[in-house]
């Protein structure tokens, strides 16, 4: 795998895809006649079978590529399905189309041969506007090894089963990473590693892989089975071990005497994994006969609604369709279900689809399109006011996308509306173009992309972008979100017209939580700007209330490019620096780790938002020195390194001038692009005139291309990282970055006291003479053992009576020195039953074992061991500290 620039084309991501010119709508010739789709589904749906001769699947899989290859606007839709059986074939993806095997689990449906990939070439290995397709419920078996589906937003890839390498990027003619900014993968199996290469983004749930190789800026895992390591913002992951509620997507299949069905997967909770491995999706089959097949050349509002109204389920077959009322979805349990993007336009300025306040709805699979007549919302869930308790059998949203503009000129208040409690959201784009026909900002309206009024909504999987107001507006309680992306508009003409709460505030906030919510909670937040008209500010990218049931965990803020004098100037509620430029690397990306609200009317705690010093003026030097001089590490530039110019060496090293004192608490040493080139080990020093370095305030091996070495909060001028390690590799490093989490205090942002432990219970598996509660007791010359040799899967718990804020914790083995624990992971959990990912890990290399994370509340706090040694593990006393 040729993986040799793409580094550097992520340093330059700020072109956006707005500047390109719009493909036009393509006029191919048709596909060539078949029997394939001569079905109940009408001519846009081929359905293969293995009998059919394979050179006339070849001849029309490529006629639907041809046709649509770079049809971004197109008006035609195809859905290319699959009888179980394996075929040879070599196919490619366009626009609008929807590949899908028919077997009831993917492996009864294999691709081989060439098999099916979706690149870049037609925009020169730039996949950004790889948009609107769908691949799901297959195998696909390259004899290559290796499947490129290189894609972006709404391309969601379900129920698959890709035997080899998946890259899920492209190359341009240079043999560069071309761009991306996909993207969902959801209850697959990768039978090898994933390498998103240059992706910006990506949302994973409930799937498995080999290994995961890299992340640019936020990459979130729910629910997988083996997510990768690593503490975001670098690498930029976000890892939640179970998705809490969820519904797989229902999908069209054949049984086994070849009838066509519709499987409705069942509700499940905490789940981790994937739902067919090890046998089929639990679920309910409906058959065909339930459903009333609508075709774009017949359909009407009116015979929609009549079989909806006679108890009909819906089945929206490929094409365009101009609906003159809105359809009414009032029976609980229907299945409305979209095959081949089927894209749905309301011309009269009505709601395009209202479902009633009612159990177990299932909408997917649809496009819908603002109409040119404004709409109040493209799709309503329950009508205003709803308050029925949907918590047994929700509503569910799986793959809509919904587009204002682009296609033709279209305008809404809202896009999606949701007012019935318990709806599952699993996967949205919700598009104001900045793109195609009817663009600009008093053409293509939209306030908002997204009002939550609902209680207990949980999505999985928002994109929302470019509306002239909040993107996301949240007004219930019990929300949570895994994975949120957004740009804000491009096209905003003024500061002056784009001012919020009553003209005190430089815009809106792209995810706004309203001021009354109490209960809310997401996970993996990027909210990236490219004001492109105007020197627009956003003062926070994210607005929540500063209530203590409010929390965000990992959020991103992205300048990509934008007029001089532009900014977001906050990540949330005034926490987190600025974003302005490329460059620095500070200008163009600062995080906040945690946000937890305190309810004291202030900003809310940050939780150690950890900002990257500015590094303005700063100088560094090496020794030894080579032709890849250290201020290369400095520059912003991932094309650029510092290099030892030989073989890893112990003595080495390098150092680091920031011309003033700085209060900082990590280092991080990206060695991106020269993959192999991380340092073998390496002790970090500190000093205040240069000369003077005392002990090591960190020290450790690296493992892959950036090493991230955490440390208590230091005050210093000058820092030093010498080489422990031996290799033959050159040591090297692309951009050197010191953060600070902003408190100026310990590494998770509270005061670093030390908490009170009276009346604190500690209990232990397994438990020996040693009592857990020797290690809360104040007395060193009493210990905590586990009476056996060190495993994994052995744990500690501290009940601390209530829930408590902390960032650290200390376990003492002062006295049994080689009983510390090798190995471990530490959870938290309000209720001793429920414990989420872990919040921290690491080994001990001695008696006292620190672990330092972001500010949590939590009562319990759970050590597991994850480390082997005769030793017994054994620890004298337990502090926690805010």
């Amino acid at each position: 795998m040729n993986l040799k620039k793409w580094i550097a084309i992520i340093a330059t991501l700020a072109l956006l895809v707005s500047t390109y010119a719009v493909s036009p709508d393509r006029s191919e010739a048709a596909p060539p006649p078949s029997t394939a789709n001569q079905t109940i589904f009408g001519p846009n749906v081929y359905v293969f079978d293995p009998s059919m001769p394979a050179a006339d699947i070849q001849a029309v899989t490529s006629a639907v590529f041809n046709e649509q290859e770079s049809n971004e606007f197109s008006n035609q839709r195809y859905a290319l399905l699959f009888k179980p059986g394996t075929y040879n074939i070599d196919m490619k993806v366009g626009f609008f189309t929807h590949v899908a095997g028919l077997g009831q689990n993917p492996g009864q449906v294999n691709l081989t041969g060439g098999a099916l990939n979706v690149d870049a070439k037609w925009d020169n290995g730039n996949a950004t506007r790889n948009f609107w397709r769908a691949i799901e419920n297959l195998s696909i078996t390259p004899a290559s090894g290796m499947t490129r589906i290189a894609v972006s937003q709404a391309a969601p890839l379900r129920r698959l089963n890709i035997n080899g390498e998946l890259q899920l990027f492209d190359f341009d003619n240079n043999w560069n990473a071309g761009w991306a900014s996909g993207g969902l993968l959801a209850d697959s199996v990768v039978n090898g590693t994933i390498v998103p290469g240059s992706q910006q983004q990506w949302f994973s749930r409930n799937s498995q892989y080999g290994n995961w190789t890299n992340g640019v800026w936020n990459m979130v895992f729910v629910g997988d089975t083996n997510p990768p390591t690593g503490q975001f913002p670098d690498p930029p992951y976000t890892v939640v071990d179970e998705a809490p509620v969820l519904r797989e997507k229902p999908y069209l299949y054949v049984d086994g005497s070849g009838q066509y069905r519709v499987f409705v997967p069942s509700l499940q909770h905490d789940r981790k994994g994937v739902s067919w491995v090890g046998g089929s999706t639990s679920g309910e089959s409906l058959s065909i006969d339930t459903f009333h097949i609508a075709r774009p050349e017949t359909a009407t509002s009116a015979n929609i609604n009549a079989a909806l109204s006679q108890g009909k389920n819906l089945i929206f077959t490929p094409g365009i369709y101009h609906l003159s009322e809105t359809i009414q979805v009032n029976r609980a349990n229907t299945v409305v279900l979209g095959i081949g993007l089927p894209t749905i336009i309301p011309t009269n300025g009505q709601v395009t689809m209202k479902v009633a306040d009612v159990d177990g709805v299932k909408v997917a699979g649809l496009v819908l399109d603002a109409g040119p007549v404004n709409s109040t919302s493209l799709l309503e869930v329950g009508p205003s006011g709803s308050n029925g308790n949907h918590a047994a059998n929700p509503t569910s949203l799986h793959d809509l996308f919904f587009r204002i503009g682009g296609a033709a000129i279209g305008k809404n208040d809202a896009s999606l509306i949701i007012n019935s409690n318990h709806v599952i959201g699993d996967h949205f784009w919700i598009w104001r173009a900045d793109h195609g026909a009817g663009v600009g900002w008093t053409e293509n309206i939209s306030k908002n992309g997204l009002i939550v009024n609902g209680n207990q909504v949980t999505i999985y999987g928002l994109f929302n972008e470019h509306h002239h107001e909040y993107q996301t507006l949240w007004n219930g309680n019990g929300g949570r979100v895994y994975f949120y992306q957004s740009e804000i508009p491009y096209d905003v003409p003024s500061q002056a017209g784009w001012m919020s709460q009553n003209g005190t505030v430089n815009g809106y906030a792209s995810y706004k939580v309203a001021d009354h919510v109490t209960d809310h909670e997401v996970w993996g937040l990027g909210v990236y700007s490219f004001f492109r008209d105007a020197p627009v500010k956003l003062e926070s990218g994210i607005e929540v209330p500063d209530t203590a049931g409010v929390k965000v965990h990992h959020a991103t803020s992205i300048w990509l490019a934008g007029t001089p004098g532009s900014e977001i100037t906050h990540v949330i509620n005034k926490l987190g620096g600025r974003v302005y430029a490329n460059s620095p690397a500070e200008g163009m990306r600062q995080t906040v780790n945690e946000f937890i609200g305190t309810g004291t009317g202030g900003p809310g705690v940050p939780g150690g938002p950890e900002t990257a010093l500015d590094r303005t003026g700063w100088t560094a030097s090496s020794s030894p020195s080579s032709g890849d001089v250290a201020a290369n590490l400095l520059d912003g530039s991932m094309a650029t390194r510092w290099s030892a110019g030989t073989a890893m060496a112990p003595g080495q090293s390098l150092t680091i001038d920031m011309k003033a004192a700085k209060s900082f608490n990590k280092v991080v040493m990206n060695s991106t692009g020269s993959n192999d080139d991380y340092a073998r080990g390496y002790d970090i020093y500190v000093s205040s005139d240069g000369v003077n370095y005392g002990s090591a305030v960190a020290s450790g091996t690296g493992s892959g291309p950036i090493v991230d070495a955490a440390f208590p909060v230091q005050s210093a001028r000058y820092i030093k990282i010498v080489q422990t390690g031996t290799a033959s590799n050159w040591w090297s490093i692309r951009e050197l970055n010191v953060y600070t989490n902003g408190n100026g205090g310990n590494n998770g942002g509270g005061t670093g006291a030390e908490l009170s432990r009276s009346g604190w219970v500690a209990a232990s598996s397994p438990s020996s003479g040693d009592v857990a509660a020797n290690l809360l007791d104040g007395n060193m010359a009493t210990r905590w053992s586990t009476g056996a040799a060190m495993a994994p899967g052995q744990s500690l718990t501290i009940d601390m009576g209530s829930s408590q804020s902390f960032s650290k914790i200390v376990m003492d083995s002062t006295g049994s020195n080689d009983d510390y624990a090798r190995g471990y992971e530490v959870y938290v959990s309000q209720d001793g039953v429920t414990y989420g990912s872990a919040i921290a890990s690491g080994t001990g290399d001695g008696p006292v074992v620190t672990a330092q994370f972001s500010q949590t509340n939590a009562r319990y706090i759970k050590v597991v061991q994850t480390g082997t040694v005769s030793n017994w593990w054994s620890i004298r006393e337990f502090k926690v500290y805010n």
